[in-house]
């Protein structure tokens, strides 16, 4: 059985840079996103200004629709929506206890509702005892498959 051939066409790469995101405080070759064929992959997205700054110290709510409103742009930019959006990863980082705990998840969870498709994807969230620098609240990545958005759901 043959697995590679010359009359195989190569899988198109594309880089995911959409202007104004965050980017590191030192230069490094992370990429926001990539394309791969009809696979989008959203790297790790938080609330921060273009300089890497954090936008909304202390609010779960602004820094989640900061870090779904980035993955928006690099879903879009690699030709996505969240419709295609098929495994999405939450990282929090909440030091709170009992009740407080409680409310943090749900106005991360009720922003987050505010992007996703019903059926949504397949997701996990992690709680962190804290993320890159002082102050990111929430981080994201998410996997797309362009053109999965309008599938038949099971009963």
């Amino acid at each position: 059985m043959t697995y590679f051939s010359s009359d195989v066409e190569p899988i198109r790469r594309q880089r995911i840079m959409p202007e104004g995101s965050w980017d590191w405080h030192i230069p490094t070759p992370f990429s926001q996103g990539w394309r791969v064929g009809q696979t989008v992959y959203v790297g790790g997205q938080l609330s921060a200004d273009e300089h890497g700054n954090v936008v909304g110290a202390g609010d779960i709510e602004v820094q989640t629709r900061n870090v779904f409103e980035a993955v928006t742009r690099v879903l879009e930019e690699g030709g996505a929506t969240w419709r295609d959006v098929v495994k999405l990863n939450t990282y929090y980082c909440c030091n709170e206890t009992g009740d407080a705990v409680q409310e943090f998840w749900e106005k991360m969870t009720r922003v987050r509702l505010e992007y996703l498709p019903t059926p949504g994807p397949v997701g996990t969230a992690i709680r962190v005892a804290g993320l890159m620098y002082e102050g990111f609240l929430i981080e994201v990545d998410a996997i797309a498959v362009v053109g999965s958005g309008e599938t038949s759901v099971g009963a």
